[in-house]
This record gives structure tokens, sequence and C-alpha cells, in this order.
């Protein structure tokens, strides 16, 4: 009785597909998206304009310097007003226009959106963003990250979600295609940075608020700044994920600058020796332990990584919070000038992010780009890096364009490209540019919409940065091109608008008015 044994050969013609796909997978480069919270354009030493203004004098950010050189800076970097709506860009690729999120998430089906008498609020999506259907009020997309894990990536999720409401599908980044998660829920803030208060919860454990940071227990009562205790766990994936063999995408979300602004006695008494009021030098302290992270991360991809072979993003979710100048006197205590307003608002000071990539062999070392792109470019873009094909079908369109070809130096493809806002909502401040407005953007010209006065501002940004100069009287055709073109954009992406109360109507389209 004989017994059949397969040849080598015929081992080895079965493996080589596997062989193939290891060696495919091998040099697909590691890509680290390093992202901020309520980070403004000018909260760095590193100048995003044409000059170094008095805020880039004030922080010091030598990582995100060290970056830059590395790399290239994006002058005209956007993403959404507010964190959620971000995010939610981000991860599905869609407008946010189009997925509805258009303020912050945090309790299932509760809005966060304060309201008037005058005016009815649209439902928008209060849930936020799922990879299933079953919730209300949510939108269903395709993550990106689920795509690159797909295809051969290990996938960390370090620090802020904000993704999803609690109790939803979307609140957890392992719905979303991570492997692992550190840290990462449906709350859009931390309630401390302290471990002396562990950041957030009880001493039995309970959260004391719903922003109470989850899985950092063990740096509880140590005296470790939570930016520096989500730093060393994602530097622990990386170790670990150093030893599969495979590419890895680390989202490396800092909860910081977001407030509380608690001191980070690492940097804290530098700035006060510097004389800044202590406000400032303990937002100051926030900024550049955020940059230490950074730095830590890019000391761990230069020892212990491929440094050849990794890409670094670096961006923030929306700008500075900095809607109203007097609040310098009261809690707040960052500005975005020479950019007009900050956070929750479609003025250049809420939009406008500070951004750089670095692509070893790719991207030109100290180089800078002028172009513009929008938040949800990420998600093609990241895809292009990984070697993965951008999924889309009619349902789950996606909207973003992929940057790769400006880091590669090529010119872009369309410079009257259209970027949109929607911002049907209240936030819950006043001050400049914020509040059921919508906007576009189109080659220099920018144009503002306010759905209940029918207000619109129209902006040459190239030559106004700081939104001085109203020009609608001075070209009206181009208020009735962008007009136009803003509406017909929002009634193609199903995009909700506010009503009058008293009548139940609702409010005109910009190019109804």
């Amino acid at each position: 009785m004989s017994t059949h044994r397969p040849s080598w050969t015929a081992f080895s013609l079965a493996l080589a597909p596997l062989a193939a796909l290891s060696a495919e997978q091998s040099t697909a480069p590691d890509i680290i998206l390093f992202m901020v919270d309520d980070m403004g354009w000018q909260d760095t030493s590193v100048p995003f304009w044409n000059d170094t203004t008095y805020y880039n004098r004030m922080f010091e950010t030598p990582n995100m310097e060290r970056l830059a050189r590395m790399g290239t800076k994006f002058t005209q970097a956007y993403a959404c007003a507010i964190s959620s709506p971000s995010r939610c860009s981000l991860f599905t690729g869609a407008n946010n226009a189009r997925h509805r999120v258009t303020n912050w998430t945090l309790q299932r089906d509760v809005s966060t959106d304060m309201e008037v008498d005058s005016i009815t609020l649209p439902e928008w999506n209060v849930n936020g963003i799922s990879q299933v259907a079953g919730v209300p009020r949510t939108y269903v997309g395709r993550s990106f990250v689920d795509l690159l894990r797909q295809n051969g990536y290990h996938t960390i999720h370090c620090g802020k979600a904000h993704l999803g409401a609690i109790d939803t599908p979307g609140e957890a980044p392992e719905h979303w295609g991570f492997e692992v998660n550190i840290a990462g829920h449906a709350g859009g803030g931390l309630a401390t940075y302290l471990s002396e208060k562990n950041y957030g919860h009880n001493d039995d454990g309970t959260p004391y608020s719903l922003l109470a940071v989850p899985g950092l227990e063990k740096y509880w009562g140590t005296g470790v700044f939570a930016t520096e205790a989500l730093t060393r766990e994602a530097i622990k994936a990386l170790d670990k994920a150093k030893k599969y063999g495979q590419p890895y995408f680390l989202y490396m979300a800092q909860y910081a600058v977001h407030i509380p602004v608690d001191r980070d006695e690492r940097f804290y008494q530098k700035y006060i020796d510097k004389g800044l009021q202590p406000k400032d030098a303990a937002y100051a302290s926030l900024v550049e332990g955020m940059d230490k992270s950074l730095g830590d991360i890019l000391d761990w991809v230069e020892t212990n990584g491929r440094p050849d072979n990794t890409v670094v993003i670096f961006m923030s979710d929306n700008g500075g919070l900095a809607s109203q100048p007097e609040w310098r006197d009261g809690e707040l205590y960052t500005q975005n000038a020479p950019l007009r307003s900050g956070k929750g608002s479609l003025l250049e000071g809420g939009i406008r992010e500070p951004m750089l990539v670095s692509w070893s062999g790719v991207t030109k070392p100290g180089s800078v780009v002028d172009d513009y792109v929008m938040i949800e470019d990420f998600y093609p873009t990241i895809l292009e890096i990984g070697g993965v094909k951008t999924e889309t079908d009619s349902m789950r369109p996606v909207d973003g364009v992929s940057f790769v070809p400006l880091l590669k130096g090529e010119p872009v493809a369309n410079p009257e490209r259209e970027l949109i806002w929607n911002f049907p909502n209240i936030w819950g401040n006043d001050g400049p540019g914020i509040n059921l407005n919508c906007s576009i953007r189109r080659g220099p010209w920018k144009l503002i919409y306010n759905y209940v006065t029918g207000e619109k501002e129209l902006y040459n940004i190239p030559m106004d940065i700081s939104e001085r100069e109203n020009l609608v009287d001075k070209y009206p055709d181009v208020v009735t091109f962008l007009s136009h073109r803003l509406g017909e954009r929002l009634r193609e992406m199903d995009a909700q608008r506010p009503s009058v109360t008293a009548t139940g109507n609702p409010c005109p389209w910009p190019d109804e008015v």
C-alpha cells in the first residue's frame, strides 16, 4: 500500500500566491495619522502663512518643525468647523453635507444644538456614523481603516474617536476596522488630563463624567498627563506591531489640545518664565505636550520602525477655540489671527488647519503646497498610499479626492474644485460666522450664506486671508454663480436646512435669495 505525498515543487507552487502577497504587504508603507483636537492654525511655531506671526513665536513645537523639514507643509488644509463632522468625513470620505453629522455627537438620540424659538433646526444625524444600518439618524458608510485591514494592514487606534453616539455601533473604534483600541469611545473631549483625577473616574472606577477617558487605569494617580499616557500606550502598540511583519496604520488621535486646559507641568513654567499669563501658559503647555508626543512617535520610527517606508500625516480636526476675542479674558486662550474667528465658524479661523505630510522618497523635504485640500480627501489618499483601491457606490459615494499627486509635486488636477460646508445648527456660541450657515470655496473665491438672515459674504481668500472685505456688492456675478453652485451641490447631497417655526417653511437655499 502506497501513500501519495505531495512533492516539494507542488507545495512551493501552492505557497507562491501567499509568498507574493507577503512580499507585497512588506513593501506597503507604514502609515501614521497624527490627529490633534481643536488645534488652531497658529497654535504652532511652524508658520502656515507667508509671515511668522506673534503666535508662531509664542508657541514651541520643535517636532512639528522637524516634520515640516522632513516633508510637505500644506498652507490651505481644510476641515469642518466642529469635531464630529470632520472625523465622520475622514472615516467615510463623505462630505459633511452628505453624511449629515453637522454638529458634535455624544448621547444616543440627543441633539447637542442650542435652540431658538423662531427657528426649527433640521433632523441631523445626532447618532453619528456607523458601518452597519439599524440605528435611526445615523449615516452608514465604509471605513478606509477596514479596507486597510482587509488588505494586510495591522490597525491601531489611540486616543479620541468621536464617531458615533453612546450605545450605537459607531462609538467603538473596533467597529471601524481597528484591531487595537486605546482609550477611544464616544466622548468628544476628556473630563481632565490629570491622573490625580483618574482622567474622569471616581476612586471605585466608575466614571463621574461622560467624557472620562477609558483604558488608562494603570496611570491613575501616577502624575502622568493624559497626553503622555496615550503616547506610551501607542508606542507599546507599535512595539507589538513591529513583530507582526506586516504594515501598520496608527491613528494617533490625541485629545489635546481640547478643553479643559489643564497645565502640563512638564512645560508650564517655561511659558510663565517667558512672560505669558497663566491661562496662555497652560494652553501653550498643552500644545508642547502634544508636540512631544509627535516627537516620541517620530523617534520610534527612526529607531525601531522603517523610516524609509513610513508616511506621517499631521492634521487638526477644526479651528482653534477662538470664536470671540473677548473670551481671552474669560475661559479661552487661543487666537487664529490673521484668520478671523475660530471653532464653530465657517470663516477661515474655524476651518483652516495645520497640516504636514512626510513620505520618504515622495515628498520633497521642506516643500510647501498652497493648493487647498479637504478633510474627506484623507480617505482616498490614505488608501492610495496603502495600495488599496477606494470602494464606492451610489449609496456611499466618496466625495474626497486623493492628494497623492500633490505629495509628488504634481500640479493640482482641478484648480476650480468646489469645497462645501453645511452647518445648519446652533453650536452654542455667538461671534462672527457661527451658526446656521453654509459655504463654498471655488478657486480664490469663498461664499458664506446664512440660512436665517439670507446674508451672504464673498471673499477672495488669497487676497484677503483675514476676510475683512465683503465683496458681495463689488462682484454680484460671482455671488450669483457661487450661490447657484452651492445650492445645487447641497441639494445633490440631500443636505438638510432649518425651517421658520412660525410658517413651517424651510429656509431658502442660497440660490433662492
